[in-house]
């Protein structure tokens, strides 16, 4: 598994003699007392430090943050002793220390403590934890300095040859080194060879390799990270996505700008305000004005939005000439107040929301044994129209839970919807049982749901979250909550899916002094949207849709192409 990473030796600069003095204070600090440093001999070192490779090659001691008092454990030693023995040892005295630098971000401090546990006089065993917390600060500091990425690979090839193994979080960090160092080829090598050793590689683990190519201008060499991200099956982010249109717009390659920007419309569906600066500044060049069809076949795109659902067809830049881009918004049935153009409504999938319901279910029911219950009362009591989170709209804005508003949000979606049957309300337990459900006009109003058929409540232990939303999806029905729905539970879920139905189904809520407003689902899907006519609009993050209007990116062609079926008119 071993691979070479070549590290030049540096000279030793004025700060680093500098540190190197203050070597001999830190090592009084860590050094508790000579009888204590008997206990713990010196391993074996490697008396040549090759700067060489990467240290997958031999057989490794120490791969975790394991000291050598947890690892050796007295006989009948209890776990709470071992722990305050490994603490009060050197080289947990020492990972302290250096915790304390990472804390403090103090780079020369850490670094004498390096120097003297290495000291012959001193031998301190080193971990991973020990070297990661090292490398992770030269790297905080490489990009201002390089004699600290320099420092960086030194500590990297000690590691090596004291045959300590690397997980991802340390290759990630040298990774970073090498980025520091201008070198995204030696980054990306890491994180191939990373992939190729077995260790599985972040996002993060790309970061260097990518942001080194684009700032380096490289738009091939960035193009091969993201390629291999995607055989590696993570997925990029806004910050990725945003680096690649930067460096493809600088060198003029309108076939990945577009590329690009589709796989935005995928991956982000609205972008933040520093990217749609971007996208306005591409959309403003001269490579974007010379870029796409003077001619193409009408049929073809309009055949291709239906196959796609609406809302983009993928064919390329339609029509030649100057682009004219502005910030706009829509009106409230989507109709662009720049150029007039009406979004459409992009189609989900009847499949997309199974799978998806699926999902949902599968992931409830391994954290939640009560959940089956649930599924079971459903197929009794359902199908809704509407589901109430009880629990976000009864303490909206409120410091107690209001049953009676929980009641004025329950009459409001049910004349929206004009059902003639309640919305679910889903509720935790605690409050169906207790505080203010005791009082008589709330013990009233829980027993009219419960006749009703239309109250669920969650048991101890449950988080009610998975079963407003389950049966939201299955009912393909609205959603009355504030609740972003953003925290770690719906993470899990890992779908591009989640947030187009979130769009389509979500109702949220402001209250004035006449009652609830409901916000209902926009009659056009919020993402990234191409036209028949080759016209761009992209949402930005800015503006909520309710509190203030979302700002979009409205481009067009000032002279644009024709169509063949146009073409053929104009000829006739």
């Amino acid at each position: 598994m071993g691979f070479s990473l070549s590290v030049s030796t540096a000279t030793a600069t004025a700060e680093q003699a500098a540190m190197r003095v203050a070597a001999a204070a830190a090592a009084a600090a860590i050094r508790p007392t000579a009888a204590l440093l008997l206990l713990f001999p010196p391993h074996r070192r490697t008396a040549s430090l090759r700067r060489s490779s990467l240290p997958f090659a031999r057989p490794r001691r120490h791969s975790t943050t394991t000291t050598t008092a947890e690892s050796h454990p007295k006989p009948n030693e209890s776990n709470a002793a071992r722990r305050r023995r490994a603490r009060d040892s050197p080289e947990g005295l020492l990972k302290a220390k250096l915790d304390m630098c990472s804390r403090d971000n103090d780079l020369p401090t850490a670094l004498a403590l390096y120097e003297a546990a290495i000291s012959p006089d001193s031998l301190i065993p080193l971990s991973l934890g020990h070297y990661n917390c090292l490398l992770y600060l030269c790297a905080n500091a490489a990009s201002s300095s390089p004699d600290a990425a320099q420092r960086g690979f030194d500590i990297f090839s000690r590691m090596e040859a004291d045959g300590v193994q690397p997980n991802e979080a340390t290759l990630t960090i040298v990774a970073r080194l090498a980025a520091a160092r201008r070198d995204p080829a030696m980054a990306f090598s890491i994180v191939r060879r990373m992939a190729t050793a077995g260790t599985a590689p972040h996002l993060r683990s790309y970061g260097p390799a990518l942001f080194a190519y684009c700032d380096a201008g490289d738009a091939d060499g960035a193009t091969e990270v993201e390629a291999h991200m995607d055989a590696s099956g993570v997925v990029p982010e806004e910050a990725e996505l945003a680096a690649l249109l930067r460096v493809n717009s600088a060198r003029g390659r309108p076939d990945q700008v577009y590329r690009l920007l589709h796989r935005a419309r995928v991956l982000l569906r609205q972008v933040a305000d520093a990217t749609a600066q971007l996208l306005e500044s591409w959309f403003a060049s001269h490579a974007a004005s010379e870029a796409g069809l003077d001619h193409w076949d009408a049929t073809k795109v309009k055949q291709a939005l239906r196959n796609s659902g609406g809302g983009w067809h993928g064919l390329g830049w339609l029509g030649k000439g100057q682009w004219t881009v502005a910030r706009t918004d829509m009106d409230k049935d989507g109709t662009c107040h720049r150029c007039g153009e009406k979004l459409v409504c992009i189609d989900i999938d009847p499949s997309e929301t199974h799978s998806f319901a699926e999902s949902v279910a599968q992931i409830a029911i391994n954290r939640d044994a009560n959940f089956v219950k649930f599924q079971k009362w459903l197929e009794c009591h359902g199908p809704f129209d509407a589901i109430i989170d009880a629990a976000n709209v009864g303490l909206y804005n409120r410091n107690s839970f209001s049953f009676y508003e929980v009641n004025r949000a329950v009459n409001g979606i049910q004349r929206i919807t004009k059902s003639k049957k309640l919305p679910l309300i889903i509720l935790h337990k605690n409050r169906v049982n207790g505080g203010p459900a005791k009082l008589p006009q709330n013990q009233k109003l829980l027993e009219s749901w419960q006749r009703a058929g239309v109250l669920y409540a969650t048991p101890p232990g449950s988080n009610d979250d998975w079963y407003w939303l389950y049966a939201a999806v299955i009912y393909r029905s609205l959603l009355v909550t504030n609740d972003e729905m953003r925290d770690h539970l719906f993470q899990l879920l890992g779908t591009s899916f989640f947030p187009r139905w979130k769009e389509k189904h979500q109702v949220r809520l402001t209250f004035s002094g006449r009652g609830w407003n409901f916000h209902l689902p926009p009659p056009y899907s919020i993402v990234i949207q191409e036209s028949e006519e080759g016209s761009w609009h992209v949402p930005t993050t800015n503006g909520d849709d309710i509190e203030k209007p979302r700002q979009w990116i409205c481009a067009t062609r000032k002279v644009s192409g024709k169509s063949s079926q146009a073409l053929a008119r104009a000829v006739g």
